[in-house]
């Protein structure tokens, strides 16, 4: 940082300004962040030192501080001036210069505030609740200036001020990512995100019965939301059914629950029951398995001529 222009001291008088230095974080310029302080003096000085609030960092130079980041910059008959390097927040404050003349005593002094960019310093990790339950979230942000914090849920755009979020009986549209969020106008924003997996049990929210010809192939289907993903089984006359036997194949995927008839038998026609669970619940639909020579039109009441064993329907026309 240049040294301010030469001022002119008055006798007995004491000149104060401000200095404002940026503390960069680890990941800014590799030049460390430094603060230099200069006295410039138009009269002849016989002592002259740099304070920190009442301790003597310099006499002439002779150093009295023991840090060694303070160092002795420039000594001569117009200006004495100190270097700070390293600068931490801990630095921030009064700095004095104080010189004799050859009639008085003179100060001239300069505050140092630094500015720390906002950064997280926690927050919580990821959380995994059953859906009703109440959820709070935690972010802690340091910074010079005090920093702003601002949760946002990534899915809605939903925000929430400050470094608590409080969500009380959740429910599954509110699973998702959450980011906090600092700032304090120092440099770019700080932001962490917190993944929420909200539980919940089966519902099932489609399904897919068939009207195959014997000897074809057929395929019931059955689609169910859940989390954690459900298991599916397969009943057909409150007998579970198992893939590989009696011509039959179950395929499961995700979020679904394929039966697939390779090729459909009289015996294969009837009523089935797809039933979805996970550890919070379950839940079942009814699929038919019918055969198309069943449904064909009729213009009067009379029960069709189907294979035996097989679903036929009386048709009210």
């Amino acid at each position: 940082f240049p040294p301010p222009p030469p001022q002119t001291l008055v006798p007995t008088a004491t000149h104060t300004h401000t200095h404002t230095l940026l503390l960069s974080q680890l990941s800014a310029p590799p030049l460390p962040p430094c603060s230099s302080h200069s006295c410039y003096i138009d009269e002849q000085v016989t002592r002259v030192a740099w304070l920190n609030r009442s301790n003597i960092l310099y006499a002439g130079e002779d150093k009295w501080s023991i840090d060694p980041r303070v160092q002795l910059l420039t000594n001569s008959l117009s200006e004495f001036s100190i270097v700070i390097t390293h600068v931490d927040v801990y630095d921030e404050g009064l700095y004095t210069c104080s010189f004799q003349t050859q009639d008085k005593p003179h100060t001239s002094q300069v505050y140092l505030i630094v500015h720390v960019p906002a950064r997280i310093v926690n927050i919580s990790s990821a959380v995994t609740v059953n859906e009703g339950s109440n959820v709070n979230l935690l972010c802690l942000a340091v910074g010079k200036p005090e920093p702003t914090v601002t949760w946002r849920q990534l899915k809605d755009g939903f925000t929430s001020e400050g470094e608590f979020l409080e969500i009380t009986e959740i429910n599954r549209q509110q699973t998702g990512e959450y980011e906090c969020i600092t700032a304090n106008g120092v440099s770019a924003p700080d932001s962490k995100r917190v993944l929420i997996t909200v539980n919940y049990p089966p519902t099932i929210t489609d399904v897919k019965n068939a009207q195959p010809v014997m000897g074809k192939t057929a395929v019931l289907r059955c689609d169910a939301m859940a989390v954690p993903p459900a298991e599916f089984e397969w009943f057909k006359d409150d007998k579970q059914l198992i893939g590989g036997l009696e011509g039959l194949q179950i395929q499961n995927e995700r979020t679904r629950s394929i039966l697939l008839f390779a090729n459909v038998t009289a015996r294969h026609y009837g009523n089935y029951t797809c039933l979805a669970t996970n550890k919070l619940g379950a839940s079942n639909a009814n699929l038919r398995l019918i055969s198309e020579s069943c449904l064909e039109p009729l213009n009067t009441q009379q029960l069709l001529p189907c294979p035996r064993h097989l679903l036929c329907f009386l048709l009210l026309l």
